[in-house]
């Protein structure tokens, strides 16, 4: 089935002002879909909407996905608006760069909230809906952080590890109900994560890597979730050479320990040169 099946759905994206949540937006709505888009920004989100074919028909859903006790309201929004939601797209979050040692407690409640706890209570306030209607499809943006940790990533990470278990389990209990998780995994994807990243002591790291600079298109990352979704995969690998450690860290751990432990990002650059992949 192509992606004609998302033609008049109701997709719910989080995250959706910049980066992977826009490219989202952007394809889904290339697709037919009818779009909600939520995030802190909102006028981010104001241009992802004019940027779409129908901007009227956009509907904006502002809120800080932090907040997790007032998410439940935000579902209630939601759902008034549109009655249901067809595929739940959880790309929101936030990156901390620093060494585990220097990072105050509060800043890895901060990204937990946000790119663990805040999917969770989001998740479940949709639940009762799906589950009545039989039919629902979570999309959930992961990272390669979420398979393997590396320097200075330990909070992202372990946000990141969070999700693939809580919903590798919730797609094997609503399996049978006609419900279906796709986790997304992406490599270096050019987009502002890198430079909007706090650091241990808050304030945002405000720089980007050559790594990042010449990562994958997100236009060209959305288009593959898409292809990926419409075939109900339960999760796809989407990036350039760098998506190969994921097999390294299978196959072989030692090795890609010996990448990783001196940078987060050089082990891309020896890929290379090992492998001669390009990119």
């Amino acid at each position: 089935m192509g992606l004609e099946r998302f033609a008049g759905k109701v997709v719910w994206i989080t995250g959706a002002s910049s980066g992977i949540g826009r490219a989202l937006a952007s394809a889904f709505d290339q697709a037919g879909a009818r779009l909600m888009l939520s995030g802190r920004d909102v006028a981010g989100l104001e241009a992802v909407r004019q940027r779409c074919r129908t901007p009227d028909a956009v509907q904006l859903l502002p809120f800080d996905l932090g907040l997790v006790d007032a998410i439940p309201r935000q579902v209630e929004a939601a759902l008034a608006r549109w009655g249901h939601v067809d595929y739940m797209v959880h790309d929101a979050g936030i990156a901390l760069r620093g060494r585990m040692a220097d990072t105050p407690m509060e800043l890895d409640r901060q990204v937990m909230a946000t790119n663990y706890f805040g999917p969770l209570a989001l998740t479940k306030a949709l639940l009762p809906s799906m589950l009545a209607r039989r039919s629902g499809h979570f999309v959930v943006v992961s990272s390669l952080s979420g398979k393997y940790g590396v320097p200075q990533l330990s909070a992202y990470a372990a946000s990141k590890h969070a999700l693939h278990g809580a919903f590798d389990s919730l797609r094997a209990e609503v399996h049978e109900q006609g419900l279906r998780v796709t986790m997304v995994v992406p490599g270096i994807i050019r987009t502002p994560i890198l430079e909007r990243a706090l650091t241990g002591s808050g304030a945002p790291y405000g720089k980007t890597t050559p790594e990042y600079a010449s990562g994958m298109d997100p236009d060209a990352c959305a288009a593959r979730v898409l292809r990926a979704v419409a075939r109900e995969k339960e999760e796809v690998l989407i990036g350039k050479s760098e998506i190969f450690t994921v097999h390294l860290k299978r196959y072989f751990p030692t090795l890609l320990s010996a990448f990783v432990r001196s940078h987060p990002v050089r082990w891309q650059r020896s890929l290379r040169r090992w492998f001669s992949f390009g990119g």
